[in-house]
Formats: structure tokens, C-alpha cells, sequence
């Protein structure tokens, strides 16, 4: 069903780095979900008010909230797809994240509001009106939010939308209250038993667990999250492979302006002996080519490597060996030497994983005490690299 409505109403979907295939997907899956939550929401409350079921009730003002998300996240959606003006030169994309945190403090703010009024009730019970019709209409409500679930999955999943996965979530978690709220209904018809408000108090904290996991999700990309390692792969594996001159890379950044709208830099790697303009039209066409392709704005630091000195290649064995006995998972990059009169700088990053046992100050000193020994005399400069930064 969902490969359905994608294809017949937007057409090709598979290039899912497209801003405007995204923003389209995007808009569409708000539109499903606003229709769907509005049927439910119709029925639940006709059902709850014949009823005087506050769990019912509850449960159609949580699919009215749902309608409110679905309208916030459709206009996240479009003004996330507006170009960059002069003051917004990376775009509007991060607005997504601003709309799914929007929806989560509406969520909030319903659900504290019937957690009081469930708790009202658990003070002071009152009997339910239990009707048969209830429970199709609750089983309906859970096959439609399932479905909901799925659709919202995939589509969120299909677009790396963190929005549309937390609907998928908070569709998830209806189809759960859902079923406390039927299960509640049933018990207190067949026992007795006024539990109506124990079931609309679940329903409340659901709801506020749901606004919490929302919020979590919208608010780490704000802050700067690290990039995803599929990005990262991507990226590495298309920069590495795109030319036999492409030595390696290093420090590559990816920068998240919102979904659709990152922009990357990197350090490449090439023979120093290369001509500059050709290393120049490389760094070019990688650039390109990325920004065409994967629609992601890349900056490349060009590093000239030396690979014809036999000093600086035997000190570069060395000096890696001893970091390998030290710890393996340390890197080294950058590795040059500059030579002045009697002395030779011997520079590079070394990047150490943060849990590494060897503190920076243990390692300097121990490469300093072997470089000692040497006929010539080498001084260290040792810039300490980020390991987010350095893992491919």
C-alpha cells in the first residue's frame, strides 16, 4: 500500500537524496496521517461521549493531537524545502527538526492534561456505558494506527526523517493505549471493577513517554550529533575509490543543516610531485561529483604527500610501529618533516581513541626518548586529531 500512493501519487522515489523527492514523500506522509487521525479522532469521541469513557476520550483527544503533529510536521516540511536566502545561506532544512520538537511539547501538553483528568477519576470512579460498538471501533482505531506505523517506517526510513520516524513510533504506541483502553472497557463490563481511570492514566503516561522519545530525537541533530556511519562510508568509499592519485583521506566533517542539507569537508591525500593545477582539477571533479549524486556539499583541504624521501619514510615506519605497540587503534596522518640546520621537525596528527590507556603526554615522551637515539636530532610536533572525525 505505502509503495502504492508513493508511486502513483509523486512517481519515482528512489532518489531519496533528492530535496525535492524528500519534501514530497515528506508532505504526502503528512497528508496520510492527518486524513487517518481525523477519522479516528470523529469516531472515538462520538464513542466516548455516548459512553462516558474518559480512557476513549482521552485516546480521540490523543489522535487530535496526532492531526495537530501531522499539520505541523506538513508545514515543517515546506518551509524546510525553501531555498537559502541571505540569511539563511544553508537553507531552511533543519525547520523539520524544529516542527517534530513543536509536536513534541503539544504532545506534552495533552498528555498532562488527561493525566490530570484520569487521575480525577481514579479519586472519584464513575461508571463506563458499555456498548458493543466500542469494540469494532477500537479494533479499527489499532489496525489503522499499525498500519500507520508501517507506513510511517518505511517512509521515514525511505527518507532518513527523523519526524517521520518518531510518528511511526507515536503510531506504535496508540495502537498499545488503544488496547489498555478496550482491555479496561471489557474488564469493567464483564467484573465490575472501575479500572477506567487506571486505563486513561496509562494512556497519559504513554503519550508523555512518546513526547519524550520525540523531543530526544529532534533535539540531538540541533545540538550537532555525529554524522552516520552510512554517510560517512559513503563518502569515504566514493572519495578513496574516484582516482589511483587519491592517496587517502583524513578528518572528514559532515555538518547536518537539516535533512537534504549537509555540506562535508575533508582532507585528500596525493603524491606531492603531482602538478598542482591537475590536483586541483581532481579535487574538482570529486567535489562534483559528490555535490551532484549524493547532494551534498563537499569541500576538499588538498594534502600534498612525500613519498620519495627515505628519511621521512623510515621515520614514519618507526614512529607508527611504536604507536601500534602503544595501542593498534591509534592513527597517524599529516606525517611530514621540516629540516632546519642540525634539527628535523618531525610533524604529524595522531589521532587516539578516547578511551586509549596512554595519555597524550606518555606517548610524546615515549617517542621522543627512541627519536633521541637516532644519529640526527628530531624534535616532535604532535597535533592530537578527534576520533568522530578519523573513523571510516
Amino acid at each position: 500500500m505505502t509503495d502504492f500512493l508513493l508511486r502513483t501519487l509523486i512517481g519515482n522515489t528512489e532518489e531519496t537524496t533528492n530535496p525535492a523527492v524528500r519534501t514530497a514523500v515528506g508532505k504526502l506522509a503528512g497528508v496520510v496521517g492527518i486524513v487517518c487521525n481525523l477519522l479516528l479522532f470523529a469516531m472515538k469521541l462520538v464513542i466516548g461521549i455516548v459512553s462516558r469513557s474518559v480512557s476513549i476520550t482521552a485516546d480521540a483527544f490523543n489522535n487530535l493531537s496526532d492531526i495537530a503533529s501531522g499539520v505541523i510536521a506538513l508545514a515543517g516540511f515546506a518551509i524546510a524545502a525553501k531555498p537559502p536566502d541571505k540569511e539563511h545561506p544553508y537553507g531552511h532544512a533543519r525547520f523539520e527538526y524544529i516542527s517534530g520538537l513543536a509536536v513534541a511539547g503539544l504532545i506534552l501538553v495533552v498528555g498532562s492534561q488527561f493525566a490530570m483528568t484520569s487521575l480525577r477519576k481514579i479519586l472519584v470512579p464513575q461508571e463506563t456505558s458499555f456498548g458493543m460498538l466500542m469494540v469494532p471501533v477500537l479494533l479499527l482505531s489499532m489496525a489503522v494506527k499499525m498500519w500507520l506505523f508501517f507506513f510511517y517506517k518505511k517512509t521515514g526510513d525511505r527518507i532518513a526523517s527523523t519526524s517521520l520516524r518518531a510518528a511511526g513510533k507515536d503510531a506504535r504506541n496508540d495502537v498499545l493505549t488503544t488496547g489498555a483502553v478496550l482491555a479496561a472497557a471489557l474488564i469493567e463490563y464483564m467484573t465490575g471493577v472501575y479500572i477506567d481511570g487506571f486505563a486513561g492514566l496509562l494512556v497519559s503516561v504513554l503519550i508523555i513517554l512518546s513526547c519524550i522519545q520525540i523531543a530526544r530525537e529532534t533535539i540531538s541533530p540541533l545540538l550537532g550529533e555525529n554524522a552516520d556511519p552510512e554517510t560517512v562510508h559513503l563518502l569515504s568509499e566514493k572519495i578513496l575509490k574516484s582516482d589511483p592519485r587519491v592517496l587517502g583521506i583524513h578528518d572528514l566533517m559532515v555538518h547536518d543543516y537539516g535533512p537534504g542539507q549537509r555540506f562535508a569537508t575533508v582532507h585528500v591525500e596525493t603524491d606531492a610531485r603531482e602538478d598542482a593545477l591537475a590536483a586541483h582539477e581532481l579535487i574538482d571533479r570529486i567535489e562534483r561529483r559528490i555535490r551532484e549524486e549524493d547532494h551534498i556539499q563537499l569541500l576538499i583541504h588538498h594534502d600534498p604527500v612525500v613519498t620519495d624521501d627515505p628519511e621521512q619514510n623510515h621515520l614514519h615506519r618507526m614512529i607508527d610501529k611504536l604507536l601500534s605497540r602503544m595501542d593498534a587503534r591509534m592513527q597517524l596522518h599529516d606525517f611530514r618533516i621540516g629540516r632546519n640546520g642540525e634539527t628535523t621537525r618531525i610533524s604529524f596528527d595522531l589521532v587516539r581513541p578516547a578511551d586509549c590507556r596512554v595519555t597524550e603526554e606518555e606517548i610524546e615522551k615515549s617517542l621522543q626518548q627512541v627519536l633521541d637515539r637516532e644519529d640526527a636530532k628530531y624534535v616532535l610536533d604532535i597535533v592530537f586529531d578527534t576520533q568522530s572525525f578519523n573513523e571510516f
